[in-house]
């Protein structure tokens, strides 16, 4: 199968909400796609865009994502990318594109001159932990908290 892997453009964006919820259906999260259009277009194509995206596209069709920050970490005094999110159809998993995708984005941060990159997934993504663990990456046993600013009781 032929694809290219390349930063998204603004006209990638209906494309990628849509695998934004798909993603989000995945890890049994809600989501709602309302107003993501613009915030995407606004976080990732600013003068100092707030987020980078590379999408994998075959044939004029955007079939997975990876987005990622540069961050700083207080331990390491040093600066880190996150991978925010990976995701690639169901029909395309097993194809070497994830790890592809993973590569790229190692090959970014040590341009960067970032001393490590880091990402999670959910405890019930054995398949993604599988992969994770293959290529070498390690875990750090946390559970993530999420404090919703929209919740008006505190």
């Amino acid at each position: 199968m032929e694809y290219v892997i390349r930063p998204c453009q603004a006209g990638d964006l209906n494309s990628l909400v849509a695998l934004c919820g798909r993603h989000a259906a995945y890890e049994k999260s809600e989501y709602s796609d309302n107003g993501k259009i613009q915030q995407l277009k606004e976080a990732l194509f600013a003068l100092k865009p707030l987020l980078h995206c590379l999408v994998v596209e075959n044939k004029k069709n955007i079939i997975g994502y990876c987005s990622y920050t540069f961050d700083f970490s207080t331990w390491d005094a040093d600066f880190y990318l996150h991978l925010d999110c990976l995701f690639i159809d169901e029909e395309f998993r097993g194809m070497s594109i994830g790890e592809k995708l993973i590569r790229q984005v190692i090959s970014i941060a040590r341009d960067k001159k970032c001393v490590n990159v880091q990402w999670q997934t959910p405890a019930f993504n054995e398949g993604a932990i599988r992969f994770y663990k293959r290529i070498g990456a390690t875990s750090r046993e946390k559970q993530r908290f999420t404090f919703d600013l929209r919740d008006k009781r505190i």
